[in-house]
């Protein structure tokens, strides 16, 4: 009788444990895509928000809950690259993938450090646009292909971005980096933008606090030069729509501004990157002090100087050895941490006693480390555009 109890007993209790069990399975919260009430206490896995992207659209997401990106449009895998998760990605513009042999090749010699660091990756997905320069509208039929669950977009117009989202059916954010590029809030509200949506937050603040630590360091160290102390100095080379050569410039070149130099540029009509006339630039050259090439242009200017080398004798900077390289920062849109480099650069170049302790290619590891993760100064050197990377130019053999 005792054994039959005890046996009895077993059973109630093995029956007690499997109710139990089934009752905690249940609980279990499940992935959603909005807030629920939630009685017993538990979070719901994924909350639905609205989020204003940087041309004033609201648009729906799921913050951490994407698993297929797609980015389209100058710049817009660029700045995902920065604080999204590559592996993510589900497809990717033909510019990017350099496997194919049919796609836009014209920055390919151009150091374009998100390609450098991810190309891996990129060379492994499907075709989601050709992209490039010339490419001004969505390829949709190629985005849905990839299948994916958002898109980061970097074409600017309301319209056009709302008609997209309702072809493609998922969410379509774009991002703006603004006039000042790296040092712009638009930069920044598209940085902690991405942030949100992707659930790395605290990864976009960290890089806005390096970008902004950076420029104040360079700011500190050239606080106080006297007015007499400033040299003048020419920016050119500047890439525009991929044209450019000695006489495209900028006249409200923010790393000036930064460095605390003269800009030998001034009374343009326009704003921005700019070609000024051989006349104004033959006038301002006795008043240069530094000659600042940028990287882009010297594959133009070298048969123009094959033809006329004289054409730069007008500046004193040139006359004088005084012109420098730095690395070009437009190649499908800004590299923004290249552009932080040559800020670095000017401001050495200006005051080398001042910034005698850095060294350009330590720094270019730190930040390239800072926005990827990864110390890329030898690959961005060996790019054919590069030239070999920041340096001081030899007039009579550099253009030669």
């Amino acid at each position: 009788m005792k054994k039959t109890i005890s046996i009895l007993l077993s059973v109630l209790l093995l029956l007690a444990f499997a109710a139990c069990a089934n009752n905690a399975q249940e609980a279990e919260p499940t992935a959603s895509n909005t807030v629920t009430d939630d009685p017993q206490g538990t979070e719901p896995t994924a909350t639905e928000i609205t989020v204003t992207d940087m041309i004033g659209r609201e648009v729906t997401v799921t913050p951490g809950a994407y698993t297929r990106v797609v980015c389209i449009g100058a710049g817009a895998l660029r700045m995902y690259s920065y604080i999204g998760d590559v592996k993510l990605l589900c497809g990717v513009e033909d510019i990017d993938n350099t496997t194919l042999s049919e796609r836009p090749k014209m920055f390919d010699g151009v150091a374009r450090p998100y390609v450098l660091a991810y190309g891996d990756v990129f060379e492994t997905l499907p075709s989601c646009g050709v992209g490039g320069p010339n490419a001004q509208t969505a390829e949709a039929e190629k985005i849905l292909a990839c299948n994916p669950d958002i898109v980061i977009s970097e074409y600017e117009d309301v319209e056009k971005e709302d008609a997209l989202e309702q072809q493609l059916g998922v969410p379509v954010i774009t991002l703006k980096s603004g006039a000042n590029g790296v040092f712009d809030e638009n930069f920044f509200g598209s940085m902690r933008l991405l942030g949100t949506i992707f659930a790395n937050a605290e990864k976009a603040e960290t890089l806005i606090g390096f970008i902004q630590a950076e420029r104040a360091e360079i700011e500190r160290r050239t606080a106080d030069v006297t007015d007499a102390e400033k040299p003048t100095v020419y920016i050119c080379g500047l890439g525009n729509w991929g044209t450019t050569n000695h006489l495209m410039t900028a006249q409200d070149y923010l790393p000036f501004a930064i460095a605390n130099v003269n800009n030998a540029v001034s009374g343009l009509e326009g704003k921005g990157i700019l070609p000024i006339e051989e006349e104004l630039f033959v006038a301002i050259g006795s008043d240069t002090d530094i000659m600042i090439v940028d990287a882009a242009a010297v594959k133009n200017i070298k048969p123009l100087y094959a033809e006329d080398p004289t054409m730069l004798d007008t500046c004193k900077a040139w006359q004088n050895g005084e012109a420098y390289l730095e690395l070009a920062y437009n190649a499908y849109y800004t590299n923004y941490e290249i552009a932080l480099l040559n800020t670095w650069f000017i401001a050495k170049t200006a005051y080398p006693d001042r910034f005698a302790d850095v060294d350009m290619n330590e720094k270019i590891n730190a930040v390239t480390t800072a926005f990827f993760g990864k110390a890329l100064a030898d690959q961005i050197n060996a790019m054919p555009a590069s030239c070999g990377g920041y340096q001081k130019i030899d007039t009579a053999s550099f253009f030669g």
